[in-house]
């Protein structure tokens, strides 16, 4: 037929069910004259059905294609009748913004669980450490205590009630347990200092200034700056706060004999 290439053009549309109601009654009129353009629909529908099933397919003609997307064009800015044609597309607007603002109140909540959680390793490192220092602390006390070259001293006043200042001092380590009971309260900017007496004599060598506590208590394990030398025995003075560098004042406690 003469008008043979114009039908063609619009089998790809009528195959999708896009042709407009005017085009149809002649398309159709057509198909049922030539046998060509049936067997041409006929391929088309299948390369549809192809064309569902896998992500390429057969590309209907350029001007079917504009025909079709203009055609899409109108019925979008057509208004859409009822309920569920209204919602639909506003809906589908909507719905990237708020998988958006879903993932960011996730997100921010999983931050904020996250630093939440390192905060709280933090404070349980920190305990642990403190736990550990405490043990390794107490664990020092006892083994000077049971010590057999440790030496065991006693400071003692001769005014009553008797104060007491108790050392014991591991030379090889340079540690000193120091412990005071009925030890008056020092005055103001004052402090009780405590010195080592070389044994191969030599002025004092200054150990640990301590305050004691209203009953007159003091316990303190110290760490010399000297290990390995030799005491004949302690002394204790009172000095300013902050200690002395050589005893400022008259020995307050000696070693007893």
């Amino acid at each position: 037929m003469s008008d043979h290439a114009q039908f063609a053009e619009d089998l790809a549309l009528y195959a999708m069910g896009a042709l407009d109601d005017k085009a149809c009654p002649e398309l159709q009129a057509h198909l049922g004259t030539c046998g060509e353009c049936r067997r041409e629909l006929e391929a088309l529908r299948a390369d549809m059905a192809m064309l569902a099933l896998t992500a390429s397919g057969p590309q209907p003609p350029q001007r079917a294609r504009q025909r079709l997307m203009e055609a899409l064009t109108q019925s979008r800015e057509e208004k859409p009748t009822g309920t569920l044609g209204r919602m639909w597309p506003r809906w589908l607007t909507l719905v990237p913004a708020a998988l958006a603002l879903l993932l960011a109140v996730f997100g921010t909540a999983l931050l904020l669980e996250v630093q939440r959680l390192k905060d709280a390793n933090a404070r349980i490192a920190q305990e642990l450490k403190a736990v550990k220092a405490d043990r390794d602390h107490a664990e020092e006390i006892l083994a000077m205590m049971n010590d057999p070259k440790a030496q065991h001293m006693t400071l003692v006043a001769k005014a009553p009630p008797q104060p007491q200042v108790k050392t014991i001092y591991v030379r090889d380590k340079g540690h000193l347990l120091l412990t005071a009971s009925n030890l008056a309260q020092p005055p103001a900017n004052k402090a009780y200092q405590l010195w080592l007496l070389p044994a191969k004599g030599g002025p004092p060598m200054r150990c640990a200034t301590f305050k004691t506590d209203w009953r007159g208590h003091y316990m303190k394990l110290f760490y010399m700056a000297s290990a390995g030398v030799d005491a004949k025995g302690f002394a204790v003075t009172l000095e300013p706060e902050a200690g002395s560098d050589v005893p400022t004042s008259p020995i307050l406690m000696q070693p007893s004999n």
